[in-house]
């Protein structure tokens, strides 16, 4: 391999495990299929939160949303931006002496943040144009003498801003082959309704991804013509699950199990079993390159590279358990939820648990919800859910992941489960402790901001939400005065 060690990380909007390498019966994405088979493919892959510009922000900065700052889409005048103190990976690699460039799109902030040297910011669905985009660049990096990291941004497969749309009705360049898929020949997954509208969406979601996948193929093409490939560290990912309910925005595993393809040149391909976190995408680039930032010495994140789990089955590895952050989507999506799970269980802790669980805006619109909300079924289901279970959920969720994956019976007041739902409280409460999380909640108030308070002799009552009917605090179990931050110790050594 060529001293030099380039980086390639191609961004997928809203897509989910449908993939013909993830085993998608029906939809054919042949290039993303070959990358997958020359690669190393994460079978276990998620992201923290399943919204846009906070799955982009944890991507490039390995951290959670809570910890930097990007609580929400960074998009128009409501918008939440990454904290001005935050290292980035294009501000990292720029740093190390990298040619660091992004197209198309982008969807966090702020710039001086995320110092790409080359912007090329659009909202095409054009992936020939980009693709061209992408030649020039790797053009421009060989003459300049610098090992490059670029990232492209791709905009499918995202709805538009039609009720029902995935962009497929634009005219795009001749290099580009319209997909063919109708409403009869789509795989329904089990988290969406099988209706007319969810039918005719999905079958227009498989014509993006399919435009996707020939814009992967232009991009590879495009490296090996520049004699580039074999230098090149390649990472293909989506920043969270399809724009469809009971998936994007919530943390159900249909949001945030996602699709992970590692290219090293020199390791051999391979299916991964390892749980990986995209916490730990940041620690793998700086990793490739030699950064002594890859292990941070402040010990705010908590990601490990992949690079030594790279070509490798992890059938028996250490790394069994994730955690997620979400608490906006839109400004006035406000749900702040955290999850862990491991190989079996899942547990969500809700904070705002008594608000309805918010629509984003895109969701609201589709064609596939006002099939479900006009049902003329007794009892409406939102996939294997009741409605109500939808909008109107638990302060605490345990799913058994081996018996229900699509999360849908609550074992939180289960006798024979309480062990496990001890086990899985306590873990995440380590971890909110060692990010500093200030939604670690105990008797409805942040016990971040009040732990000066508690060092002085507040007693915090042990319990989750305040309650009206018992609002005394002396006669509770209060709180300990745990420790924050890098002084916490974790309570496990995996992905964390």
């Amino acid at each position: 391999m060529s001293a030099k060690k380039n980086i390639l990380l191609m961004v997928a909007d809203d897509l989910g495990k449908q993939l013909g390498c993830y085993g998608a019966s029906t939809i054919k994405t042949p290039n993303i299929d070959r990358l997958a088979g020359e690669s190393t493919q994460f079978e276990y892959a998620f992201a923290s939160t399943a919204s846009c510009s906070g799955s982009r922000s944890v991507i490039y900065t390995g951290l959670h949303t809570h910890q930097n700052g990007q609580y929400g889409l960074a998009s128009h005048r409501h918008h939440f931006v990454t904290f001005d103190h935050v290292e980035t990976a294009p501000k990292l690699l720029k740093q190390a002496g990298y040619r660091t460039g992004i197209l198309g799109k982008i969807h966090v902030g702020p710039a001086a943040v995320y110092p790409w040297e080359v912007t090329r910011e659009s909202e095409t669905r054009d992936v020939a144009v980009i693709s061209d985009q992408a030649n020039e660049f790797f053009l421009e990096s060989k003459q300049d003498g610098r090992p490059f990291f670029l990232t492209i941004g791709f905009h499918d497969p995202h709805r538009d801003r039609t009720r029902g749309g995935f962009g497929n009705d634009q005219e795009y360049d001749p290099r580009i082959q319209k997909g063919s898929y109708k409403a009869d020949s789509v795989e329904v997954p089990p988290f969406i309704n099988d209706s007319p509208g969810a039918r005719f969406e999905l079958a227009e979601y498989y014509n993006s991804i399919h435009r996707l996948d020939q814009g992967i193929g232009f991009v590879l093409n495009a490296l090996e013509g520049t004699g580039l490939a074999e230098s090149t560290l390649v990472i293909f990912i989506s920043d969270n699950g399809p724009p469809f309910i009971n998936s994007k925005t919530t943390l159900f595993d249909a949001g945030v199990r996602l699709p992970l393809i590692i290219k090293h040149p020199e390791i051999r391909p391979v299916s991964n079993s390892d749980m990986v976190s995209y916490i730990d995408i940041l620690p793998t680039l700086l990793d490739y390159v030699g950064h002594p930032g890859a292990v941070d010495p402040a010990k705010k994140r908590l990601g490990r590279s992949l690079l030594p789990i790279l070509g490798i089955d992890g059938k028996a590895s250490e790394r069994n358990q994730v955690f997620g952050s979400h608490t906006f989507h839109e400004v006035t999506n406000y749900w702040p939820t955290r999850f862990i799970r491991d190989r079996r269980y899942k547990y969500h802790r809700n904070l705002a648990w008594r608000l309805d669980f918010p629509f984003a805006a895109d969701i609201y619109g589709s064609l596939s919800w006002e099939d479900i909300r006009n049902s003329p079924d007794s009892e409406i289901m939102i996939g294997e859910r009741k409605l109500k279970d939808y909008f109107f959920r638990a302060s605490e969720e345990l799913y058994d992941l081996e018996n229900d994956p699509n999360e849908v019976v609550n074992l939180v007041k289960s006798p024979t489960h309480a062990a496990v739902l001890d086990d899985l409280r306590a873990h995440l409460e380590t971890w909110q402790r060692r990010t500093e999380d200030p939604w670690l909640y105990r008797d409805g108030v942040s016990t971040w901001f009040v732990r000066y308070h508690a060092q002085s002799g507040l007693r915090i009552p042990d319990r989750l939400d305040f309650d009206a009917e018992r609002p005394g605090n002396q006669d509770q179990k209060a709180v300990g005065n745990l420790a924050w931050g890098s002084d916490v110790e974790l309570a496990t050594s995996s992905t964390e």
